[in-house]
């Protein structure tokens, strides 16, 4: 079992990587806002702590969209990698995003079995 991250740099293309990832067979997607370093320093003006980026940003715009995964595979990863980058273009070129995958040692709470049947998927 694998975690799968992804920092998508463009949250315009948000549904259409989460469409490419449903494709590639992943049942279930966390989705966090979230920014980087170089879109926080450049504001001048202090922002309420607590408040979620799209409100630190203004306008419902949010400084990225970091997706988490749990996979079966290494194999699912390197599909769901080449099925992104056809939404977002090479991710070796800047201002696409980032992926990586990370081993999964224990889990609990994920569902007996997750992975399999597809048409469960759906």
């Amino acid at each position: 079992m694998f975690m799968l991250f992804m920092v998508l740099d463009d949250s315009n293309q948000l549904n259409d990587v989460l469409e490419a990832w449903r494709q590639t067979g992943i049942r279930g997607i966390t989705i966090f806002e979230s920014t980087g370093l170089n879109r926080i320093l450049p504001r001048h003006a202090p922002q309420p702590m607590y408040a979620g980026f799209s409100h630190v940003f203004g306008g419902g715009r949010v400084g990225h969209y970091t997706l988490i995964a749990v996979i079966e595979t290494m194999e699912k990863a390197e599909a769901t990698v080449s099925a992104t980058e056809l939404v977002v273009g090479d991710l070796a070129q800047p201002h696409t995003g980032l992926i990586w995958v990370v081993p999964v040692v224990k889990s609990w709470g994920v569902p007996e079995p997750y992975f399999g049947d597809e048409e469960e998927a759906s």
